[in-house]
């Protein structure tokens, strides 16, 4: 059985940093290309990040410059380091990959705010 775990997540002030983990198990992700998306009140869902099985990364214009998707192969996790954090990056922040499937994890909820 697939499962992506998130944790990382929490309150803190604009400006601060977080970083965010995912943990998969059953499911090997150095294979995979896995996706950062967010979730904000009364928003739409919306890819962050992403990295490739080798290491290539996209990001959302507005978050360039200050978030970083990497992997750890070994570990099987993948994080997202997130930097001179802003209140409109609150939101859910949600795990992705696809493998004959869409999976996401449960969600971890970041809240910028002072």
């Amino acid at each position: 059985q697939v499962q992506l775990v998130e944790s990382g997540g929490g309150l803190v002030q604009p400006g601060g940093s977080l970083r965010l983990s995912c943990a998969a198990s059953g499911i090997i992700f150095s294979s995979l290309s896995v996706g950062w998306f967010r979730r904000a009140p009364g928003k739409q869902r919306e890819l962050v990040a992403s990295i490739t099985n080798s290491g290539g990364s996209n990001y959302k214009d507005s978050v360039k410059g200050r978030f970083t998707i990497s992997r750890d192969y070994r570990k099987n996790q993948v994080y997202l380091q997130m930097n001179r954090l802003k209140p409109e990056d609150t939101a859910v922040y949600y795990c992705w990959t696809y493998s004959r499937e869409n999976y996401w994890g449960q969600g971890t909820q970041v809240t910028v705010s002072s």
